[in-house]
């Protein structure tokens, strides 16, 4: 099963490039309200707060485009963000039998896939991916395919 998200990075980017426009924007309005008109006194640092506020928001939630890929016998996770020297990106690949556990975690908007893996140095590696800009029907989908090889893998080792 394949599973992507890369064809909305042009609607990320759009967002990101709004936010930008709108906090520069808010400085813009910040300076003139403070140095020509004076209307709103103390209120005018919400012109800049509010933009922050969004922009941080937006990257606190993780990477943007989250690519997954069950095809074969081995299992690929991508996770990268839209602007490239933000994040170091995420890429992962290894057999399926290796994968031992996964568990979704969701707290309020931002939500998270952590998997576990066999490894022969430490017994087992967790990996973590931010899968936030996902939708519930790819979550859903995610989730029965690594169900599935879970499955599988229970199923072989007794």
């Amino acid at each position: 099963m394949r599973l992507s998200n890369r064809n909305k990075t042009s609607v990320y980017s759009f967002v990101n490039t709004l936010l930008i426009m709108f906090l520069i924007g808010g400085i813009g309005a910040y300076l003139l309200e403070e140095y020509r008109f004076n209307i709103l006194g103390r209120e005018s640092l919400l012109l800049i707060i509010v933009p922050i506020i969004l922009i941080v928001f937006f990257y606190l939630n993780g990477r943007q485009i989250f690519e997954y890929d069950s095809d074969g016998e081995a299992l690929h996770f991508r996770n990268r963000n839209i602007i490239p020297f933000l994040d170091k990106p995420l890429s992962d690949e290894f057999p399926k039998y290796k994968l031992l556990k996964y568990e979704v975690i969701d707290i309020f908007f931002m939500k998270r896939l952590y998997i576990t893996i066999s490894s022969k140095n430490s017994g087992s590696t967790m990996l973590k991916y931010e899968i936030s800009y996902l939708t519930r029907k790819e979550i859903n989908d995610l989730k029965l395919s690594l169900a599935k090889v879970v499955k599988t893998n229970n199923e072989n080792k007794y």
